[in-house]
Order: C-alpha cells, then structure tokens, then sequence
C-alpha cells in the first residue's frame, strides 16, 4: 500500500521515482548499456582502434576513457538508486554531494566526429551513452536538487560574489566591460 501513497501522504518524489515503471527502466537500459559497451570495448573495438588512423586513434582512446568514466558514474548512480529503493540505504544519504551526479564537462560531440575515420558502432554507443549520463543528471537534479541547497542560499548573490571576486583579482573588469558598451 505505501506505493500507492500519494506525495503528499508522506512518499517522496524519490521513492515515487525509485518505485515505478519508469525506474526499472531506466535501471534496466542503463545497465544493459554498460554492459554492451564494455562487451564492445573489450572485443570489436579494440580491434578496431588498432586500425585508426593517428587522430582518429587518438580521439577513440580519449572517448572510450570519457564514455566509461560516465557510464560508471551512471551505474553507481543507478545503483544507489535501486539501494534507497530497496531499503538498504536512506534517502537523506543518497542526496548527499558525493553521491550527486552531474555534468562538469560539455558531452562528447558525436556529430562533429562523424565521417572522421571512428567507427560508427562506436559513435552509436557514445550517443546512447551520452543520453543517457543527460537523463541521469536531470533525474538527479529532479530528485535531490531541492534538497542540496541549503536555506537562505541565493543563486544571484552567490553570481554577484563571484563577478565581485574576478574583479577584486583582476580577471574581470565589469567598468571596461561597461565602457565598451557605451
């Protein structure tokens, strides 16, 4: 019956999430993923590295550490997921700052890559993969967003701290900013 308690009557937006449909597939397509390509990675892509060209070989071995350092963020992520579901860990500790997961880096640009001597197995999987670390980060911020800021935090005053800061040292000069535009 708890799973048919309504947000309100005391379940989160977590356990509504971890819960349902949309969970189990996620959990189940992201895991498959992983696994399909480390299967790749191991077998038929690295035969075909070994026939790259210099830069197409390059940009492979720069992707394929990128492409699994992001599905092992997804699948710890998923991982705990399915933990605070099940009972074994609490929600509070899975919104912890070391648990969050979210993109520091721009995503692989696959589009730009293709016709550039990169197998297109390869560029297929490091676009699923890429969808699937975005879907991930927005799951995340849906879910524990809210919770990781603290009272009283204010995303502007934290912007003018900053600008104030890159001024102060130099990097910014928001009066030669100003009288360019004038």
């Amino acid at each position: 019956m708890a799973a048919e308690q309504s947000q309100g009557e005391g379940m989160s937006m977590s356990d509504g999430f971890t819960g349902g449909k949309l969970f189990d597939t996620v959990f189940t397509r992201g895991m498959a993923l992983v696994e399909e390509t480390a299967t790749y990675l191991d077998g038929p892509g690295r035969e075909h590295a070994k026939t790259l060209d210099r830069e197409p070989g390059l940009t492979y071995a720069a992707w394929s550490m990128e492409l699994t350092t992001r599905l092992m963020q997804a699948a710890s992520w998923l991982v705990m997921q399915k933990a605070v579901r099940d009972g074994e860990m609490k929600r509070d500790d899975a919104a912890a700052k070391k648990y969050r997961i979210r993109r520091e880096d721009p995503p692989l640009d696959v589009k730009a890559q293709e016709g550039r001597g990169l197998p297109a197995r390869f560029l297929e999987l490091v676009d699923r993969s890429e969808a699937l670390f975005e879907q991930i980060c927005r799951l995340d911020e849906a879910l524990y967003g809210a919770r990781a800021k603290t009272p009283g935090e204010n995303p502007v005053s934290e912007q003018i701290a900053q600008l104030q800061k890159a001024a102060e040292t130099g990097a910014f000069d928001p009066l030669m900013v100003w009288n360019r535009g004038r």
